[in-house]
């Protein structure tokens, strides 16, 4: 687990690099390697924890028999939604009191991000978001590499994270390497961005694992509202 764990987190950094980076962004489709960069780790994911996602569907599908399928996939919906309008109100506020303590520095950042999507076509990068890269991203940080985290750490923590449970645990190390992959793109405003939506994933999923489903709707509803169809500005 351990290899396999590695080898794909490498992988991640490599593409995100290639993305953000100042030295390789230019000479790159952003949009055709992110597209590319989310099918190869949602490949990765299911292909190293393929043992960890037959557990899931097993739980999966004694939560259906128990409250039926219809109920179950309403509340996960539901609670789905939820959570991407919850994290849209909270980054909405966060760029208000950005702008009001750091005016140009904190548009110029954002107008950075948001500058990603302007030369492409915006209905497709919206079902991009939707469809492929936000479920992705979700499953193979939340569902791969925290769960993989999280059973590592069952048998051995750090001395620095021997006070925290192993679900816990596992969501402060997982959180920070999504956070930290971002940092080749230089920008303080999306490396916040991605680590207040690890703490927030990260925090859900280690409260609790059977709530995946609608953590992966969520992240993909955020991505294509604060992207294209209410971009905060």
């Amino acid at each position: 687990m351990k290899r396999h764990l590695s080898n794909a987190l490498f992988v991640a950094a490599l593409l995100w690099f290639m993305m953000f980076s100042p030295w390789t962004a230019g000479n790159v489709n952003f949009w055709g390697v992110m597209s590319s960069a989310a099918a190869l780790l949602l490949a990765l994911s299911f292909w190293y924890g393929r043992d960890l996602w037959k557990e899931r569907w097993q739980d999966w599908k004694n939560a259906c028999s128990s409250s039926g399928a219809v109920l179950y996939a309403v509340k996960q919906i539901g609670l789905g939604i939820g959570i991407a309008a919850v994290l849209w109100g909270m980054f909405w506020i966060g760029d208000k009191a950005a702008q009001w303590l750091f005016p140009s520095f904190a548009r110029i950042q954002v107008d950075a991000v948001y500058g990603l999507k302007q030369s492409a076509n915006q209905q497709l990068i919206g079902w991009l978001l939707l469809c492929l890269i936000g479920p992705a991203e979700e499953i193979f940080w939340r569902g791969y590499v925290q769960e993989s985290f999280c059973r590592l750490f069952k048998e051995n923590r750090p001395l620095w994270l021997q006070r925290l449970p192993a679900e816990w645990a596992a969501m402060v190390v997982a959180t920070a390497i999504y956070t930290l992959i971002h940092v080749p793109a230089m920008n303080f405003m999306l490396l916040m961005a991605a680590l207040v939506c690890g703490i927030v994933w990260g925090g859900l999923y280690a409260f609790r694992r059977d709530w995946l489903p609608a953590i992966v709707l969520s992240h993909a509803l955020w991505d294509a509202a604060v992207f294209v169809w209410l971009p905060i500005m």
